[in-house]
């Protein structure tokens, strides 16, 4: 049973790229580890924690979160 634990800032993602997120590592999985058994779908767990820009470094700078957006515009 596969455990998938995705870190990311905080805000970083609206609950649509959230979800989008959580059905393709899941399809991933499935196609890889479960070699594309549809039942294997029901082992996969995957978490996304989101944690506070404070609580992160970037080159040993304490990052805002006007910094982490700005190195990733919206498309």
């Amino acid at each position: 049973m596969p455990f998938v634990n995705v870190q990311t800032v905080k805000g970083m993602l609206d609950e649509r790229q959230k979800s989008e997120l959580l059905s393709r590592i899941t399809e991933l999985l499935v196609e890889i580890e479960g070699r594309g058994d549809p039942a294997f779908r029901q082992s996969v767990w995957v978490r996304i924690d989101e944690h506070a820009p404070e609580q992160w470094s970037l080159g040993g700078v304490q990052p805002t979160a006007a910094m982490i957006a700005a190195k990733f515009p919206p498309r």
